[in-house]
Parts: C-alpha cells; sequence; structure tokens
C-alpha cells in the first residue's frame, strides 16, 4: 500500500503560514495534482512530502508508516523537478538505470527490463544511446520521468516538470506522463498551476488557495461543482461569471433571471449572494425567448476550438458568453441571455450554498 496521508500538517516560515493545518490522503495507485496559483503553497507542500521540509505541526505517512522525521533517501520516493538533473558523460539508458546500480535487490537482468519498459512506454527507445547534451528539453524530460518511474517507487512526486519547456514538447510530454500512469499505477502527486494538465492528467485535483486545500474531487467534480468561488472561477477558461443577488420575501432576484427563483429558506432575508454560471451555459440569442433578458454586446466574438467567447451587459452587469456560433448582433447591439436554471449555483461569502 502507497496511501499518502496527510495528518493536520501546518508550515509556517516566520510569521507566514504557506501550509494551513491540511488533512487530507492521496488513495493507492492514485494520479492527484495539487492545483493552484503560484504562492498558494502547493510546492511547499511537495517538499514536505518529499522529505526536503519539515512540518511545523502535523503527520505525513506513506501506507500507514510515519515518515515525518525520515530524511527523502529514505522515503522511497521518486522525484521529478522543473529543471532534471542529468549526467551529461551518461546515455539516456544509463541515465534510466543510475538510480537501479546500487540497489542490491534489483538484478542486472532486471535493471535492464525496467528501462526497456520505461523507454518503451515514452517512446524513446531510438534514443537509448544518445547523450543528454543532444536532447531537447523536452525529451530531457522525458528522461527524468523514466529515471523516477524506472525505481518502481511506491511513490513518485512531479514539480511542474513541464513549465519550462516549449508548447510541443509540453504536449508530448502529457501524452507520456498519461501512458506512464495507466501503465505503472504508482502513486503519484503532481504539483501544477495549468489547469489543462490537472484535467488531463489526474483522476483527482486538490484545488489549493493560501495554503489550504478548497476542495479535491474528481476534475469532472471540481468543474461541475465548484465548492466555491475561488473555484468556479480559477477552473475554466474562461471561467465562472458572477453576478450580484439579493433575496427578497423568499425570492433571489438579480439582472441575469428574467423571473425570480425561490430562495433557500436558511438564507435571511436581505441576504447579498452571488450566482454563478458557466459563460458555456448562457444561451444568447437575438429575438427574446421565454426567460431571456435584452443586454448588450460589448465586445468582439474570439474564435477558439471552433466557438466564440463574447461579452454582454446587462446594466452595470457583465456576462460572459461562449457559444458554437457568432454572435446574432453586431458590436453594441441588442442580443437577449437566459440561464437554465438548474445551471446556477448560488454562492455566499464566496462559499457554494447546496442547502
Amino acid at each position: 500500500m502507497a496511501e499518502i496521508v496527510i495528518d493536520h500538517v501546518t508550515k509556517r516560515f516566520g510569521s507566514f503560514t504557506a501550509v494551513d493545518d491540511i488533512d487530507m490522503r492521496f488513495a493507492d495507485g492514485e494520479v492527484a495534482c495539487l492545483l493552484g496559483p503560484s504562492g498558494c503553497g502547493k510546492t511547499t507542500l511537495m517538499r514536505i512530502l518529499a522529505g526536503l521540509e519539515r512540518p511545523t505541526s502535523g503527520r505525513v505517512l506513506f501506507g500507514g508508516r510515519d515518515v515525518t522525521a525520515l530524511p527523502p533517501r529514505k522515503r522511497n520516493v521518486g522525484m521529478v523537478f522543473q529543471y532534471p538533473v542529468m549526467y551529461p558523460t551518461l546515455s539516456v539508458a544509463e541515465n534510466i538505470a543510475l538510480p537501479m546500480v546500487h540497489d542490491r535487490a534489483v538484478s542486472a537482468t532486471e535493471r535492464r527490463r525496467r528501462v526497456d519498459e520505461v523507454l518503451d512506454v515514452l517512446d524513446i527507445r531510438p534514443l537509448a544511446g544518445a547523450f543528454i547534451e543532444d536532447l531537447d528539453s523536452g525529451t530531457r524530460q522525458k528522461v527524468a520521468v523514466g529515471r523516477a518511474v524506472a525505481r518502481q517507487s511506491e511513490i513518485v512526486l512531479f514539480d511542474e516538470p513541464t513549465t519550462n519547456v516549449e508548447v510541443n514538447a509540453k504536449l508530448q510530454l502529457i501524452r507520456a506522463f498519461k501512458l506512464v500512469t495507466q501503465r505503472l499505477r504508482q502513486t503519484i502527486v503532481y504539483v501544477t498551476h495549468d489547469q489543462t494538465e490537472a484535467m488531463t492528467l489526474a483522476d483527482r485535483i486538490a484545488l489549493m488557495k493560501s495554503g489550504r486545500i478548497l476542495q479535491y474531487d474528481k476534475p469532472q467534480v471540481l468543474y461541475n461543482e465548484p465548492t466555491s468561488e475561488f473555484g468556479g472561477w480559477f477552473l475554466g477558461n474562461p471561467g465562472m461569471n458572477f453576478v450580484s443577488a439579493r433575496v427578497e420575501e423568499g425570492l433571489v432576484r438579480s439582472a441575469i433571471l428574467a423571473d425570480p427563483l425561490p430562495a433557500p429558506a436558511t438564507l435571511p432575508r436581505g441576504a447579498a449572494i452571488t450566482i454563478g454560471i458557466r459563460p458555456e451555459r448562457v444561451r444568447m440569442t437575438g429575438e427574446p425567448v421565454a426567460g431571456s433578458v435584452p443586454a448588450i454586446l460589448v465586445d468582439q466574438a474570439i474564435g477558439i476550438a471552433g466557438r466564440y467567447l463574447t461579452r454582454a451587459r446587462i446594466g452595470e452587469t457583465e456576462i460572459k458568453v461562449n457559444t458554437e456560433r457568432r454572435p446574432p448582433a453586431p458590436l453594441g447591439g441588442t442580443v437577449h441571455l437566459s440561464v437554465p436554471r438548474e445551471r446556477l449555483m448560488l454562492f455566499a461569502d464566496g462559499t457554494r450554498f447546496t442547502a
């Protein structure tokens, strides 16, 4: 078992709290992504898992074993950094094999088998005899991945490995990571600020902000059912629309609603709340339809993957709309927006209201 348990871990640097009482677990054989903006604490948490930082308080357990005080070399963890450390005088195959050379539990035959396996999985067998200095940055990072997983450590940690890789090589790396994780089923924790990487690679995503885990769930759940305004904003391109609303006489009223919604009974009268709706859930028409409100088109359409991203204004409220077709009116013209009630989310004080 290689389940990772983070037991109320806090890490402070002086008066600054980088990781704030995180209590969670990553399941055995799971690919978990730590996702969040720069400075949210994800790399610090990764370093704690690797043994490069000691928590101020709390424990870390691997497979039920308390490793909090163990140095990195005693944790049986592989790690891939942003900048791979390679040995230029060794070939690709030799670099991959290096961590196993002095491992008495791995025979020479088994070492060769493991090297062959990762060369095949990562599609770099033709480069087995090449030297590192002859490779581009993306291929070097592939070699670093191969070296980390060939050890067959119970746990492999990835610290933003595609950050310094050009776009085409980055796409190849993401595909390679996906193949590795599907084939070898090690417990993997992957740090990234790139939501596309996280949504592509992860079995589950831990969304971080200000040293805390806001939500930990499957990618589609984080996208479709965010528990916070931050989650709705951070995930999506663009993120969710947030429209101010108010509660009056048991009804939720807002500029985006042609007709008010019944308010949850526990929301106090006069409460200031926010309605969240994804841009692709907003319907835009040239003529009024049931449940629509008029709006002024304020931004030109931008074609993205065959879709069009536009902005329309209802009074002072601006709404992002992502549609399959061009807007049905010119810039400055009137369009009509409608939203499916089952796709609306209510937020109070930044937290989704589900009662």
